[in-house]
C-alpha cells in the first residue's frame, strides 16, 4: 500500500495542471471491497501480529532474533496447508485454497484457533514422512544397482562357463594335435630310409640307363655298318639296277570291340543266405610288412586264398594267405599305386595309379598287358565287370571312363561330378557303375548309355568309398567325417547312418552275408558293425596308423586290413569252429 502511494505523489508532483483534487478517506471497508490483498501483504501482517506474542507453551517470545541465535518460527496451519500442497504439486487446489482463506480471513471469519500454529505432532509426522519417501528412494535406486550388480554376475559367470568350456576343448584339441604329432613324426621317420633306398634305385637305374643307350649306339653303327654292306651286295648282284620289291608286312590283328550284354540277367546270390561272419570272435592272428610305404588298397582273389596290395612305392604285390608268402609282383608304374581289382576268373589284374594310367596285368605272360592312358591326372580306382571284358575307373579329373579289355580302347566318359571321382564299382550282374566324389554324392551310370541314373545325397564330406553287397540291393558308402551310409537301391532312400568318427572313414566292406560292415578307420582300428541291428559288434585293433583298406575273406574265415604302417593284418577266429 506504501507503494501505491508513493506512486500517487509522484505523479502529483510531476503533473503541471492546476486541477485540484479532492482527498477522499480510505476505510477499510474499501479495501476489503477492493478484493484481498496479495500473499506478500498477507505474510507481513501476519508476521506483524506474531511479533511479541507468546509462544505455545505461555513463554515470552522475543521480539527479535538474538544475537548469535538462529530462531525458527512455528509453522502456521494456512503455511503448512500451503507447504503440503506445493510439496504435492498441487497448484490449482493451491490457488483456491489462497482464495478462499483470504476471503475468510478479510470477512473476519478466521478466529484465533483456526490459524494457530501446527501442532509438534503433524510436524513430526511430516518430517518422518519426508524421511520415509527419502529412504525408499534409496532402497529403490539400491534395488537398481543391485539388479546391475546382479545381471553383471549372471553375465560374468556364463562367460566365465563358456571361457572354462572353451579352455578344456582346447585342451583336447592340444592332445589329439599332440597325438597326430607323435603319429605323424614316427610316419615321417620312415620316410628317410624309404628316400635313400629309393635314391639308390634311381642312380642304378640311371647308370643302366646310361649303358642301355651306349649299347644301343653301338647297335645302331653296326646296323648301318650292315645296311651299307648289304646295299653293296645287292648292287654287285644286280648291275641293271631292276628293282626289287620290298617284302610286305602282315598288319596285326586287331581284335573287335567287345559288347555289354543287352539282356537282363539273374543275381545268382540274391535267394542265397549266408551265415553271418562271426567278426566279433576274430582277433590279430598275423601282420605282413611287405611293402616299403603305406599301402593303400587291397583285393582278394575270387577263387583262391590270395590277396592283391597295393602301395605308395609304386607297386603292387600278390601274397598267399594265410602263410603270406609272396606270389608276384608288379613294380611297372612311375607313381603311387592307389587301386588294384582282380579278374572275375582270377587271371588278370588292373592297377590304378596317380600316374594317370591304369594297367592290366596277364598272370600267363607275367607282364602288362595293356596300359591305359587317356586320363588326365590322378586315378584313384579301377574295377572288373563281371564278364571280365570291361574296366571301370575313377580319376582326380572329375570323370569315370569305361575301357575295352579287347580293343585295348576307351569306350565310355561319365561326366557329372565336379570333384574328383574317389572311388568306383560295379553292381554285381549288371551293366550300371556307382561312383563316390568328393563333391558328397554318389551316383549310378549306365555303362551302355554313359548317363547318370540315379544320384544319392546326404553326406557332408568327401565320399572315399562305395561298394555294393552280393545282392546288389544296398549300396554302402563312407566319407571323411566317419560317417558310412547303407543305401537301398531299389528304393533310393537311405537305410541306416553309422558314426565312427571324428576321424574319417576310408573304406567300408560287406560280408558274404550281407549283415555286417567292416569300417577301415584313421584312427588305427577295423569298426565291425551288424546293419540290421544297427549296433557296433567289434572293434579289431593292430595298426599302428591309419587303416586305409579292408576286405572279407570271400569264404568268410578272415579279415584283412591294410594301413600307413606299411603292413598288412590277418584278424581270423578260433579254426576248430569253422
Amino acid at each position: 500500500m506504501g507503494t501505491e502511494e508513493e506512486m500517487q505523489d509522484l505523479l502529483l508532483e510531476d503533473s503541471d495542471d492546476d486541477f485540484e483534487y479532492e482527498e477522499v478517506a480510505v476505510d477499510s471497508e474499501d479495501e476489503e471491497d477492493d478484493g484481498s490483498e496479495d500473499l506478500e501483504a498477507a505474510m507481513r501482517s501476519l508476521q506483524g501480529e506474531k511479533k511479541g506474542e507468546e509462544g505455545a507453551d505461555g513463554e515470552d517470545v522475543p521480539a527479535g532474533p538474538q544475537p548469535g541465535e538462529v530462531t525458527r518460527r512455528p509453522e502456521v496451519v494456512d503455511d503448512f496447508i500451503r507447504n503440503f500442497l506445493l510439496k504435492m504439486k498441487m497448484s490449482r487446489s493451491l490457488e483456491a485454497f489462497e482464495t478462499e482463506w483470504y476471503e475468510l480471513a478479510a470477512t473476519g471469519q478466521l478466529n484465533d484457533e483456526d490459524v494457530s500454529t501446527v501442532p509438534d505432532i503433524y510436524l513430526r509426522n511430516q518430517e518422518l514422512d519426508d524421511t520415509v519417501k527419502a529412504l525408499r528412494a534409496e532402497t529403490e535406486h539400491v534395488k537398481n544397482i543391485a539388479g546391475k550388480a546382479t545381471a553383471t554376475w549372471d553375465k560374468f559367470r556364463k562367460e566365465r562357463d563358456f571361457h572354462r568350456m572353451h579352455h578344456k576343448r582346447v585342451g583336447q584339441e592340444k592332445n589329439k594335435l599332440l597325438t597326430d604329432i607323435k603319429r605323424l613324426r614316427k610316419h615321417y621317420q620312415q620316410y628317410e630310409p624309404t628316400i635313400k633306398e629309393l635314391r639308390h634305385k634311381y642312380e642304378v637305374a640311371m647308370k643302366e640307363k646310361m649303358l642301355i643307350r651306349l649299347e644301343r649306339d653301338r647297335m645302331l653303327a653296326k646296323v648301318e655298318a650292315l645296311e651299307n654292306q648289304v646295299r653293296s651286295l645287292e648292287a654287285l648282284n644286280n648291275p641293271h639296277n631292276v628293282p626289287m620289291e620290298e617284302p610286305k608286312l602282315k598288319p596285326k590283328k586287331r581284335k573287335g570291340d567287345a559288347q555289354l550284354p543287352t539282356v537282363e540277367r539273374t543275381n545268382p546270390f540274391s535267394n542265397l543266405a549266408f551265415e553271418q561272419v562271426p567278426v566279433a570272435n576274430f582277433t590279430l592272428k598275423k601282420t605282413f610288412k611287405g611293402h616299403l610305404m603305406s599301402v593303400s588298397n587291397l583285393a582278394m582273389h575270387p577263387k583262391k586264398p590270395i590277396l592283391a596290395t597295393a602301395s605308395d612305392d609304386c607297386t603292387w604285390k600278390m601274397w598267399s594267405l594265410p602263410t603270406g608268402d609272396i606270389i608276384m609282383s608288379g613294380d611297372g608304374h612311375k607313381d603311387w599305386v592307389a587301386g588294384v581289382n582282380f579278374h572275375p576268373a582270377g587271371t588278370h589284374l588292373v592297377s590304378s595309379s596317380g600316374d594317370c594310367t591304369v594297367k592290366l596285368w596277364s598272370f600267363e605272360q607275367a607282364k602288362c598287358t595293356y596300359t591305359f592312358t587317356e586320363h588326365t591326372q590322378a586315378v584313384w580306382d579301377a574295377a572288373f565287370h563281371d564278364q571280365g571284358d570291361f574296366i571301370a575307373s575313377c580319376s582326380l579329373d572329375h570323370s569315370a571312363r569305361l575301357w575295352d579289355v579287347n580293343s585295348g580302347k576307351s569306350r565310355q566318359t561319365f561326366r557329372g561330378h565336379v570333384d574328383s571321382v574317389n572311388s568306383i564299382t560295379w553292381q554285381p550282374y549288371t551293366n550300371n557303375i556307382c561312383t563316390g566324389s568328393s563333391d558328397k554324392t554318389i551316383s549310378i551310370w549306365d555303362a551302355r548309355s554313359g548317363l547318370c541314373a540315379q544320384t544319392f545325397y546326404g553326406h557332408f564330406n568327401s565320399c572315399n568309398h562305395v561298394t555294393f553287397n552280393l545282392r546288389g540291393d544296398t549300396i554302402s558308402s563312407a566319407d571323411s567325417d566317419g560317417v558310412v551310409k547303407l543305401w537301398d537301391v531299389r528304393m533310393v532312400a537311405e537305410l541306416l547312418t553309422i558314426n565312427v568318427g571324428p576321424h574319417p572313414a576310408n573304406k567300408s566292406q560287406f560280408d558274404r552275408s550281407g549283415t555286417v560292415v567292416a569300417i577301415a578307420s584313421d584312427d588305427g582300428r577295423v569298426k565291425c558293425w551288424d546293419v540290421q541291428k544297427g549296433e557296433e559288434l567289434c572293434e579289431l585293433s593292430g595298426h599302428e596308423d591309419s587303416v586305409h583298406a579292408v576286405a572279407f575273406d570271400p569264404f568268410g574265415k578272415f579279415l584283412v586290413s591294410a594301413g600307413s604302417d606299411n603292413t598288412f593284418r590277418l584278424y581270423g577266429g578260433d579254426e576248430r569252429r569253422h
